[in-house]
């Protein structure tokens, strides 16, 4: 019996901090004393994490009012609103965008991407990749929303709404047009034989990408 986890809430009182994978990847692309913007920022860990390990300026916009409550007390600049709509950012105020496994989480991807073009340099996107082998293996056998892709949830208690592998990304930056990806990054890939297909069968083997992308 799974012990499901209701996440389409998105309660952070009862966790102000955590420690994602991710986050030492999207902080290796990151310069210090950037200005970064965190969109869908959660409880502010990986915005901390910039502060304490770069030196940035960093801000973060969240849907979730427990989550601006915990970045405030963190000290950190936050404020409650929708990362797929219009954003009250000017123009290249950043050097550095990031969306963390969120944009699975939104209605409207390509708006959320348009945005992070508009207002930064360089934009910095994880998602978990649904073509991702386990994932396979799991819908061919079971014929279901695949487990390991919603670890402790199911399909019917998770946010995410907009399920999407590595080639679906591609096609997202082509439909978007006017950025280009210039690294990525696999969390799946921890030694040699791992980074080997990861690198060269990225759609199949990689779990979470993180990629690096910027305006042409």
């Amino acid at each position: 019996m799974y012990n499901y986890i209701d996440n389409r809430n998105y309660d952070y009182s009862s966790f102000e901090s955590e420690e994602r994978e991710e986050y030492k990847y999207i902080i290796d692309f990151i310069k210090p004393n950037s200005k970064v913007i965190d969109l869908g920022c959660g409880n502010g860990t990986l915005m901390k994490k910039l502060v304490n390990e770069k030196h940035a300026g960093v801000y973060g916009i969240d849907v979730s009012e427990s989550a601006i409550e915990i970045c405030r007390k963190k000290g950190l600049k936050a404020d409650k609103g929708e990362i797929d709509k219009p954003l009250k950012v000017e123009d290249d105020s950043f050097d550095y965008s990031v969306c963390n496994v969120t944009m699975q989480m939104v209605m409207y991807p390509e708006v959320l991407l348009k945005e992070m073009k508009r207002i930064s340099k360089y934009q910095i996107i994880s998602f978990p990749n649904f073509a991702f082998y386990k994932n396979r293996i799991d819908l061919f056998f079971n014929g279901r929303m695949p487990k390991p892709m919603l670890p402790n949830h199911t399909w019917f208690n998770t946010g995410h709404i907009h399920q999407f592998s590595i080639k679906d990304f591609y096609e997202l930056v082509n439909y978007v047009s006017g950025l280009k990806i210039i690294d990525r990054k696999d969390v799946t890939s921890k030694n040699s034989v791992q980074k080997f297909f990861t690198g060269n069968f990225p759609n199949l083997f990689s779990g979470i990408p993180i990629f690096l992308l910027t305006k042409v």
